[in-house]
């Protein structure tokens, strides 16, 4: 039992459960806008993930240079190397523009990770603007690259979805960010620690109901589609309400991360409905 909780655990902290959520995502996408599914863009999203989260976690204790630290990360950055060879052979499989974006994106997490500038903090670190940051990411990876590798016109519903995806993807963070309460620096100035866990509900719960509102705008006589991302939304909302800094590390880690993969099944299930 203990040996399979070390499996599981790896797969966690390995960051595999939270890049199988940015490849639901991008697939996801894929079903909303009726496009072929892209092996490649897909596996960028899900190995590059990998790669990126690994490395804003686990960074600065492998450049701590402790022997300790190192024997317990060796399989971190292994798995993470394996995950880069990944990463490389899909992105040069993406269109000219779609690697020049993803460029950009890998700018950001880079910022986010490392201080540029002397005496100054990394972006991870400025006040406030931690939730934005990976909001825009996941947002650019599991919507934006896709869409441009498809070559699709940036119209109206373009700008709706992307709207409807950050604040999915901000929701979401705001229960990791009611969990991480008790551990996060004051200085963060998280949503939390600004206005409340109990204002922070109400905001996220009120942002779900702008993504249905947006929702109606797309329905396009699309009842099924409708019905799916409205029980997405119950379900989100229910774990925003029901977290608290009692919860254990799996209620985010696991069960929260999974609800983009749950997103994705159901679409997959009613995917001839959804034609």
């Amino acid at each position: 039992m203990n040996f399979l909780k070390r499996i599981f655990d790896f797969y966690l902290q390995g960051s595999i459960h939270v890049a199988l959520s940015v490849y639901a995502l991008i697939h996801v996408t894929f079903i909303l806008l009726h496009l072929t599914p892209d092996n490649y863009m897909s596996g960028f999203g899900f190995f590059g993930t990998i790669v990126g989260y690994n490395f804003v976690k686990y960074d600065s204790i492998a450049r701590s240079g402790k022997p300790e630290l190192l024997v317990k990360l060796k399989w971190f950055i292994a798995l993470s190397f394996a995950a880069f060879i990944g990463t490389a052979f899909c992105f040069f499989h993406l269109q000219l523009t779609t690697q020049i974006v993803s460029a950009v994106f890998l700018l950001i997490t880079t910022l986010y990770t490392l201080p540029f500038f002397p005496n100054h903090k990394n972006a991870r670190s400025w006040a406030g603007l931690k939730i934005y940051i990976v909001a825009l990411c996941w947002v650019g990876v599991t919507f934006i690259l896709p869409v441009l590798n498809a070559g699709i016109p940036m119209e109206t519903d373009f700008f709706i979805i992307c709207v409807k995806r950050f604040i999915l993807i901000v929701v979401l963070l705001f229960v990791f960010e009611i969990i991480d309460l008790a551990w996060d620096d004051p200085h963060l100035q998280t949503v939390p620690q600004q206005i409340g866990v109990k204002r922070t509900k109400q905001l996220g719960v009120a942002l779900l109901l702008v993504f249905l509102i947006l929702e109606l705008f797309q329905m396009d006589e699309s009842w099924p589609r409708f019905i799916i991302n409205s029980g997405l939304i119950a379900i989100t909302s229910l774990f925003l309400i029901f977290a608290n800094e009692r919860r254990s590390k799996y209620y985010t880690a696991f069960w929260t991360e999974s609800i983009p993969v749950l997103w994705w099944i159901l679409l997959l299930a009613f995917g001839k409905a959804l034609n």
